[in-house]
């Protein structure tokens, strides 16, 4: 006899909480059947898998490598799951990571959108740095996640949305003053020293470092800030110059009124952002819905800084 699904679920949670009696508490049982369970599961591993204590058990060596394999498989059960409910399309229950340099500004403007579409839709935002988005996506955690492309990961379907240019920020007077004497300097012209970042992780920093052909090593005042809105605060006090995604101009703009930015010459440095999945995962609707909502919420952020910017 094969071991069942709800023997997996229990013996998770009793290597979870280390107590059979508040194991079963939590899955509404009670103790003797939880232990009945568990001493079938091991009958039919024909290994032991916890060491019984007086008031608590512990993991054998077995019980390590059975919790390892019974974790990926929980997950990705609940990936199944998750896949039957949006086979009908964005519906349900939906987990989305973006990456921070996004998140406050692309999803208070895709809510709306969202909401419209269907009211029914429970979404679960995981804001994180790209790396930790895609490991999420790897184990079944999430279900899609927005960031920066290409991301050089394997197994992975990548759907760009739209390209957000980077702009140049400082302080008011002195991007005004570059703007009247038609000095907006090229990236790679931006002096190390007057160039702040975020923190290291983030890939907007990265992506700032490439478009001026450095490295971090080479800027002299890196204040390593862990937000764009901590950065934008630098900046319009006289801290240096960073770079600004379009899509942040409005809110961060509206925040901080001693902030000037300007365009750069073309070509414009910029960033691909894109909507990543598993490529085994199948999409059958809601992917491509939850696509073109996020591209619509994009696109009105970028035309609302173009309006801004370019009047």
């Amino acid at each position: 006899m094969s071991v069942t699904l709800r023997q997996i679920r229990y013996f998770l949670a009793v290597a979870q909480t280390g107590q059979i009696g508040r194991a079963a508490e939590m899955l509404h049982i009670s103790q003797p059947a939880l232990s009945v369970q568990i001493k079938e599961l091991e009958e039919r591993l024909g290994v032991t898998v916890f060491e019984r204590q007086p008031r608590k058990v512990i993991l054998t060596p077995a019980g390590h490598d059975m919790r390892h394999h019974a974790e990926r498989v929980m997950a990705e059960m609940t990936a199944l799951e998750q896949s039957a409910s949006l086979a009908r399309g964005l519906t349900g229950r939906f987990s989305l990571g973006v990456i921070p340099t996004i998140a406050p500004y692309l999803i208070p403007q895709a809510l709306p959108l969202l909401r419209a579409q269907n009211l029914g839709l429970e979404l679960r935002v995981r804001e994180a740095q790209t790396q930790t988005l895609l490991s999420d996506l790897e184990q079944g955690q999430l279900d899609a996640a927005v960031m920066a492309l290409p991301t050089g990961a394997e197994n992975m379907q990548e759907t760009p949305l739209f390209r957000d240019r980077f702009l140049l920020a400082g302080h008011a007077q002195h991007i005004q003053h570059l703007v009247d004497t038609n000095a907006i300097p090229d990236p790679v012209q931006i002096a190390p020293h007057q160039l702040l970042l975020l923190d290291e992780g983030h890939c907007l920093a990265d992506q700032a470092l490439a478009a001026c052909s450095l490295n971090r090593s080479a800027t002299k005042v890196d204040l390593g800030a862990s937000s764009l809105s901590t950065l934008c605060g630098l900046v319009a006090g006289g801290f240096g110059v960073t770079f600004l995604p379009e899509i942040a101009l409005v809110r961060e703009m509206g925040s901080t009124p001693d902030m000037g930015v300007a365009r750069f010459e073309a070509p414009q440095p910029e960033r691909q952002i894109g909507l990543v999945r598993r490529a085994t995962s199948k999409g059958q609707g809601w992917f491509q819905d939850l696509s073109q909502i996020l591209q619509q919420a994009g696109q009105e952020l970028i035309d609302q800084a173009k309006a801004d910017i370019d009047t």
